[in-house]
């Protein structure tokens, strides 16, 4: 199973939309999804039509009774999204007060991990929605992930974000917790405006070698698709947003296959 998580320091940049398109296009393909929603927010887990503050099982339930995590544990957990092939750990408001639980806890940032380790063979992809700030919910979902994918807005201000983003996973590396390979998706990218272009300009100079090279354009149909509770591809295929996923989707499944044939995995301590 390969583990995709949806990060970035700054709100209102994206994340759940990226995180519910590449995960609709990977269905698409034939591809078996799990989506964790690890935001306390709910977002995702609102998108596909569950309300976080009436969960009975979710996220939460994995930290908070880490010593019953096994195969058949996790699927409890999990919700059924309305379509074939993505299932969801739902998240739950009381996400919230996990950060004052979790203190003095050993391997509080793991319980992600072990989670996915559990049914790793029951999912091709495993895609995770986090909350915009560093924590114990992010640091599980960067210890779990394969590959980081950040969505960044393209306006000044995101760039500030962006480098806190970054400078998160050099300490993670001086750390010795985990190498994490990552992408940078230039978001809610509009010609229209010089900010826009800048802004763009600017995250292609600084940061060359993580930088996708294409970009997601404001697309109202996701907004539209959000509200009807459809991964946006089957709401509005042929839309300009779809057509930028899809070709994101494409190239971080073909940068994951070179990576797999072609470089050993770095592991963290422990791992």
């Amino acid at each position: 199973m390969n583990v995709w998580t949806v990060a970035n320091q700054k709100g209102g940049v994206g994340k759940t939309t990226t995180s519910a398109a590449l995960a609709g296009l990977a269905a698409e393909q034939g591809k078996r999804v799990l989506l964790i929603d690890l935001d306390p927010h709910g977002s995702l887990t609102s998108y596909f039509g569950h309300n976080p503050d009436a969960v009975t099982l979710s996220a939460f339930t994995l930290f908070t009774e880490r010593e019953r995590i096994t195969h058949d544990f996790v699927h409890s957990v999990l919700v059924s999204t309305g379509f074939d092939g993505i299932d969801l750990v739902p998240s739950a408001t009381a996400l919230a007060t996990l950060e004052r639980k979790a203190v003095g806890q050993g391997g509080a940032g793991l319980v992600i991990s072990e989670a996915l380790a559990c049914v790793s063979c029951d999912y091709d992809l495993a895609v995770i929605d986090t909350p915009p700030l560093l924590g114990v919910l992010m640091i599980n979902a960067l210890a779990a992930c394969d590959e980081l994918i950040i969505p960044v807005q393209t306006e000044f201000l995101a760039l500030k974000g962006l480098e806190r983003m970054v400078n998160t996973l050099k300490m993670m590396a001086k750390s010795n917790q985990k190498q994490v390979s990552y992408s940078i998706v230039p978001a809610m990218y509009d010609r229209r405006t010089q900010a826009s272009v800048s802004t763009l300009r600017t995250i292609r100079h600084d940061y060359p070698a993580h930088t996708w090279p294409g970009k997601i354009p404001i697309d109202t149909k996701f907004r539209d698709a959000s509200k009807a509770g459809i991964p946006p591809h089957q709401y509005e295929p042929q839309s300009r947003g779809v057509e930028a996923y899809r070709s994101l989707y494409k190239w971080l499944s073909r940068s994951h296959e070179q990576a797999a044939n072609h470089s050993p995995k770095i592991m963290g301590v422990g791992g």
